[in-house]
């Protein structure tokens, strides 16, 4: 799916030696129930949100080369909210999970880049969990980058599901509910 495909680019990448770094940021927004406290250090606390990142990069990766280049910061782990005053050179950012950013955080996070680096920003703005009445930084985006050259919008589709297939028959059960919420309106 979007993550995957986001982490192949950026493994792919980092092989051909055109970066140095794969910098992993997610909001940390829950699906609708609080998970409270979490114990340890920083990489503790956002391990869960960066789960399906990880999944992907063992993939593609032995987990062990996985874990040294966590260890030798060339894959790094970045809470959204410690973005803020940095420049990523030679880099490629993964932000998954985008539509659960609010305008001013994606704003924050899209101006990190630096010289040499790529920014992948994946999300579905059908699964917003943001509060009500917030605008999702992802539908923004969308808006009002959508024109601007060297940007490119890439929208996944029902055939792009890579899950089980009845994962596409339960999204379609979904979709007739609409109108969405979060959609800036």
């Amino acid at each position: 799916g979007k993550t995957w495909l986001a982490v192949a680019m950026a493994v792919s990448n980092l092989r051909q030696g055109l970066i140095k770094k794969i910098v992993l940021v997610r909001p940390a927004v829950e699906a609708g129930e609080r998970l409270g406290f979490l114990p340890g250090d920083i990489a503790a606390k956002v391990n869960p949100y960066l789960r399906p990142l990880f999944d992907a990069l063992n993939d593609m990766m032995d987990p062990d080369q996985v874990k040294r280049y966590l260890e030798n910061d060339i894959i790094e782990i970045a809470p959204l909210a410690y973005m803020r005053g940095r420049t990523l050179n030679q880099a490629v950012i993964i932000m998954d999970e985008a539509q659960n950013t609010t305008v001013s955080q994606m704003k924050m996070f899209l101006t990190r880049m630096g010289y040499g680096s790529k920014v992948i920003v994946t999300g579905d703005i059908t699964q917003v969990d943001l509060p009500p009445h917030t605008k999702s930084g992802l539908t923004d985006a969308l808006n009002r980058l959508k024109n601007i050259d060297r940007i490119k919008i890439i929208h996944l589709g029902e055939a792009d599901i890579v899950r089980n297939p009845l994962v596409q028959k339960i999204l379609n059960a979904y979709e007739e509910d609409k109108p969405r919420k979060h959609d800036g309106e």
